[in-house]
């Protein structure tokens, strides 16, 4: 009798190969750590150029907002990955320093599209400004080509999150604290990385 192999079953990969993947996950959750940790302290030193008593929260909405111009609160939500209630909360605070205003949706009348005011488009474009300012002066010695494959790179990894972590109860319970801008940050998000 001849014996003949299952393909549904596959060889377990060597322990070796295992211990670099490891080795290799190991690095990129560190790195990845260390650059959540510096996004959140930018987005803390960016939110209060704008405002002193701004959460860094409330400066990813304005980064969302200036983004995609009027939206639906339950639109900007759904974008950053968070309630309703917190984002109403910074919407709330956001229209009582100037920021943003709400006006009736023109599709919807029953609804309201939150944009920036003047004020705050000018504000977010001096801070976004001095921000890709700060990006020149530390990447503009790298090569245009490892620009272009960082960016690359970071678009696979948010694609790859963006689809996970909704779907997993527990991270997104830890992406939708008050730090959305992580959209990074700027840097821990491309959501709000603008």
């Amino acid at each position: 009798m001849v014996a003949m192999s299952n393909p549904l079953q596959s060889t377990p990969a060597p322990a070796v190969q295992g211990d670099a993947v490891d080795d290799a996950l190991q690095q990129v959750e560190h790195q990845l750590s260390l650059l959540w940790r510096r996004a959140r302290s930018i987005s803390h030193q960016l939110s209060r150029q704008v405002h002193p008593d701004m959460e860094p929260a409330a400066y990813g909405l304005l980064t969302v907002i200036r983004r995609e111009g009027p939206i639906r609160l339950t639109d900007l939500a759904s974008c950053i990955g968070v309630g309703k209630p917190s984002v109403s909360r910074q919407i709330a605070f956001l229209e009582s320093i100037g920021l943003v205003y709400k006006e009736a949706d023109p599709q919807d009348g029953r609804a309201q599209s939150i944009r920036l005011t003047d004020k705050g488009e000018e504000k977010m474009h001096q801070v976004q400004d001095a921000r890709r300012q700060v990006f020149r002066e530390r990447l503009g010695e790298w090569p245009l080509e490892d620009v272009k494959t960082l960016a690359d790179y970071m678009g696979r990894l948010n694609a790859v999150y963006g689809d996970g972590l909704l779907k997993d109860g527990g991270l997104k319970e830890a992406e939708s604290g008050d730090d959305t801008d992580a959209e990074a940050s700027g840097a821990g998000s491309s959501e709000t990385a603008d």
